[in-house]
């Protein structure tokens, strides 16, 4: 029989050999941009998720073909949803109540995508997927940066010397033309006692960078520590 893309669909010895290389590259390159920046998840991680909806994928064509029974896509759906609690086990609230790790488990549930379509043999849209989620990771998170800079709305950490500062703050923050919203009283056992720790939404009526939104409440009295989330 000759070698074309409808015989590399098929499963046999050739297609498997050829589907399993493919997650490596794919899952290899992909943890390879998260490796390199020091994230939860890194080149392993990446690679075994990618192989292993691969194999997932296979077995289930397998089953499928040499026994006529069971949904070609059933297996496939179950890594779909069980690869949620993997990607959850990447996401970190800090202290300060900043969120890490979203863009990490959002690229392992994309890796699990592509490992899918490697194994059924949907080699165009696994190598094209793969390709636009690495430069997606790769290259616009500056992109989201800049974005992110030039908005006049900014979540932030607050610590305060004491709670009645807190209210003091308010004034001072609405005096300097910000809107406060989304109030939570944040838990820091790192907070001395009688000191008060925020998180909260601000909102700039007039044009600011983010910088000089920080700058500006930062040096509003009894603000003893401001991070942006």
């Amino acid at each position: 029989m000759g070698l074309t893309i409808e015989y590399l669909r098929e499963l046999n010895l050739l297609s498997i050999c050829l589907r399993i290389i493919l997650s490596l590259i794919i899952g290899g390159i992909l943890g390879l941009e998260r490796g390199r920046k020091n994230r939860p998840a890194g080149f392993r991680t990446y690679i075994l998720v990618c192989l292993g909806s691969t194999i997932v994928m296979m077995t289930n064509q397998y089953v499928y073909q040499v026994f006529g029974a069971s949904d070609p896509t059933r297996m496939g759906a179950q890594v779909i949803s069980g690869i949620g609690f993997l990607g959850a086990g990447t996401i970190m609230v800090t202290g300060r109540q900043q969120i890490k790790g979203i863009t990490t488990a959002a690229g392992m549930w994309s890796a699990a995508c592509c490992g899918l379509a490697i194994g059924i043999g949907f080699y165009e849209g696994a190598i094209a997927g793969g390709i636009i989620v690495f430069l997606i990771m790769e290259f616009l998170e500056k992109m989201d940066g800049i974005i992110r800079r030039h908005s006049n709305i900014m979540d932030v950490y607050l610590e305060f010397d004491g709670k009645k500062m807190f209210s003091t703050f308010l004034s001072s923050a609405r005096e300097n033309g910000f809107d406060v919203s989304n109030i939570q009283i944040s838990k820091n056992k790192h907070v001395k006692t009688g000191e008060l720790s925020v998180v909260l939404t601000l909102e700039s009526q007039t044009k600011r960078t983010q910088e000089e939104m920080l700058s500006v409440i930062g040096s509003v009295e009894g603000v003893s520590f401001i991070e942006k989330l």
